[in-house]
């Protein structure tokens, strides 16, 4: 009888442990979502967004912007250990202009298309992620650019300088 407890006791103890490792689920994008860095209203911005999740803060960072965004994780200052991060799935927006509230996918999972010269929710050159190569494909036949996975992209394509004087595109999907 004492086997059988303490089997249960450390069954128990793993399933706990999957719950804490779980990541947090993505959260659908409201009205009231600010971006980041600028304080921004996100909705009212065009293009994919990002949101990354923080352990021990109830909710996401938003961004209006998913450059924005790489560059929050390429940065050495956090206010805390990153449990998720998601960004839009652009193969499944309704627009550019409307990328949808609710269809984020893991950004770890996703391709992100570089080198487009389309402009993002505030204006400077994105990185678009999409959750399929031929989604991505399709893309990158009609703006340009290149597929990559997040641990790819330069951190050029972030944190360099945004020529604003170059005009860029609000694409088609």
């Amino acid at each position: 009888m004492r086997t059988l407890a303490l089997i249960v006791l450390i069954a128990l103890a793993a399933c706990k442990e999957d719950e804490a490792a779980a990541p947090p689920a993505p959260v659908d994008l409201t009205e009231s979502a600010l971006s980041y860095f600028c304080q921004m209203n996100v909705a009212e911005h065009g293009g994919p967004k990002g949101q990354i999740h923080l352990k021990g803060h109830p909710a996401p960072l938003f961004f209006a912007q998913v450059r924005d965004m790489v560059a929050y994780l390429k940065s050495p200052e956090r206010e805390a250990e990153i449990t998720a991060v998601y960004v839009s799935d652009m193969g499944a927006a309704l627009s550019w202009v409307e990328p949808g509230p609710g269809n984020w996918i893991a950004a770890d999972g996703a391709l992100f298309v570089t080198g487009a010269r389309v402009a993002g929710g505030m204006g400077a050159p994105e990185l678009v992620p999409f959750a399929t190569p031929e989604a991505a494909a399709r893309f990158i036949a009609r703006h340009g650019g290149q597929a990559l996975p997040l641990n790819d992209i330069p951190d050029a394509a972030v944190l360099g300088p945004v020529d604003l004087a170059q005009p860029l595109a609000t694409p088609v999907l």
